[in-house]
């Protein structure tokens, strides 16, 4: 199937690893030009360097700061002139409680997971625009409908985004700029297993039988997700075959999703 997406130009943040990775290769193997952000300077180097045929741009940056938005919108601007595609990607998980969690650790999350897209919406849309229109995803989660319990400033931040996502595709879609956030759920990327062998260490259960105790728990497939089953959803998403689909949430959750929460 032609998506039609070579010679686009893709912003994605948090790039350099897990599902912003693979939605960069996705978008790579289409033909996309990618303008690549996150903190980590080595590995969005390592990344670039394993694309070919597209040309790579790489910004790192820290989105939390209003500043970090607006130096890659700079880049964006300078090396290509806009963008057609933009892929709020940023985002980590939380552990904390209510009551105990200060202001700081909820102003952090709100920055990564909500001012961040809210300031390269700002930004980038006006270019979008001008290129007669373009996509906007979000990748929000399962826990913006189904919190856990240990992370209840991710399953907030995550439903705010989901939120702004509708509330952005409302105000764009008339100047044919489609906007849509997706959910996964269990994905097997770097954070994940960091956090398996840490729990498992020095236990009789190994870190693969803690994750896998956590896909039999939760996902009725009974595994976790590639990083890369996730990214063919945004790439489908990106093109022109997916014209019609504005101000929807996508969940790709093995089943997970309870549907009558």
């Amino acid at each position: 199937m032609d998506l039609h997406l070579t010679g686009k130009v893709a912003v994605i943040t948090g790039g350099s690893a897990g599902i912003g990775r693979a939605v960069a290769l996705g978008l790579a193997a289409e033909g996309v030009q990618l303008v690549l952000c996150a903190r980590d300077e080595e590995r969005l180097r390592t990344l670039a360097s394993e694309i070919e045929g597209v040309r790579v741009v790489t910004v790192p940056a820290d989105l939390t700061a209003p500043d970090g938005a607006e130096r890659l919108a700079a880049a964006v601007a300078s090396e290509f002139g806009g963008a057609d595609i933009l892929v709020n990607n940023a985002g980590t998980g939380s552990e904390e409680k209510i009551l105990t969690a200060p202001d700081e650790r909820w102003q952090f999350y709100w920055e990564l997971h909500v001012m961040a897209a809210v300031r390269l919406a700002r930004a980038l849309a006006p270019g979008m625009r001008a290129r007669g229109g373009g996509v906007i995803l979000h990748n929000a989660s399962i826990c913006a409908t189904q919190p856990l319990g240990y992370e209840p400033i991710y399953n907030v931040t995550k439903a705010a985004l989901v939120m702004f996502s509708k509330c952005l595709a409302n105000e764009l879609i008339g100047d044919n700029i489609r906007v849509n956030a997706v959910n996964p759920g269990l994905v097997m990327t770097g954070d994940w297993v960091k956090t398996a062998k840490l729990l498992t260490e020095g236990t009789d259960q190994t870190w693969e039988q803690y994750l896998q105790k956590i896909a039999d728990d939760n996902a009725p497939i009974g595994r976790f997700a590639t990083p890369e089953e996730v990214a063919d959803l945004f790439v489908y998403l990106c093109s022109d075959r997916a014209s019609y689909t504005v101000g929807s949430t996508f969940y790709v959750d093995g089943g997970w999703l309870n549907v009558t929460t």
